[in-house]
């Protein structure tokens, strides 16, 4: 089965579909379990679980990562594989390369470039990454859907007219889906899905739904990195119940162990 093909179709079918972002094997194939049609890693979730900043994995760590769970599940995976491999455009090319040979179904590359004094890539130097990642992605012998993100309103830079612009090199540049995290309202996405052609993915916050951001124009929602800060939040208000009331509680809301058993015992 191309993996690849099988997720592009997913941008092609109407409507908007979630795309949940495990960050292990367990994770993976609970949410295979539940009914998901593709998944998506989660650079800060895959970091936290090895008590790691976001941004702290190597890039061959996070490869070898993907690697496990583009293999857990039947499913279509995509990675957030952060900057790439590095900050020229060959190596944004490299990463598709890398990314495909560890079975990936797509990945995304962002225009953050991890330098605190200067965050966001020159325009012109995140346009040449787009356009060589997408040669790449071109070149593959096998379906893969590339995804280039701006990065602005993640790194304190508000700036939706400079993210339009962004999406729309980007787009012109060959990326088959564009993504702007850290939007807020269903107006902002509304005004970005209309400035492209491309599916628009868009990251999942409170006050969004599914029915909303697919009438805004949305095709993909992802949730980054909320499903394991909502894990480890559920572990934090466990712990705070067994210091200071002596009580466990918390267990009754558990997954049955048998359940899990089961689940992992058939795949």
């Amino acid at each position: 089965m191309d993996n690849g093909a099988v997720f592009r179709k997913l941008h092609e079918a109407p409507g908007a579909f979630v795309i949940p972002n495990p960050w292990d094997i367990g994770t993976a194939k609970l949410l295979a379990a539940a009914g998901f049609k593709a998944l998506a890693t989660t650079s800060a979730g895959f970091a936290f679980s090895r008590g790691l900043p976001d941004g702290g994995v190597p890039f061959e760590v996070m490869i070898a990562h993907c690697k496990e769970l583009a293999t857990a599940t039947e499913l279509p995976v995509s990675a957030d594989l952060e900057k790439g491999k590095g900050d020229t455009p060959e190596s944004a090319a490299e990463t598709i390369f890398a990314a495909s040979a560890a079975g990936l179904a797509g990945c995304s590359i962002e225009d953050f470039s991890g330098d605190p004094d200067k965050p966001i890539y020159d325009f012109s130097a995140a346009v040449e990454r787009v356009a060589a990642a997408a040669e790449a992605t071109h070149a593959l012998r096998r379906g893969f859907v590339f995804t280039a993100r701006a990065e602005n309103f993640l790194h304190g830079r508000p700036d939706l007219d400079d993210t339009i612009k962004r999406l729309q090199a980007f787009e012109k540049a060959g990326a088959d889906v564009l993504y702007a995290p850290g939007i807020s309202d269903v107006e902002t996405v509304r005004k970005i899905c209309s400035a492209v052609s491309k599916p628009v993915n868009i990251l999942a916050v409170p006050g969004f739904s599914v029915a909303a951001l697919a009438e805004a124009g949305a095709k993909r929602i992802s949730l980054g990195s909320k499903l394991t800060t909502y894990a480890f939040g559920m572990l934090q208000k466990a712990s705070r119940e067994m210091l200071e009331d002596g009580t466990f509680e918390f267990s009754r809301d558990g997954v049955p162990f048998g359940t899990l058993q089961d689940m992992f015992s058939s795949r």
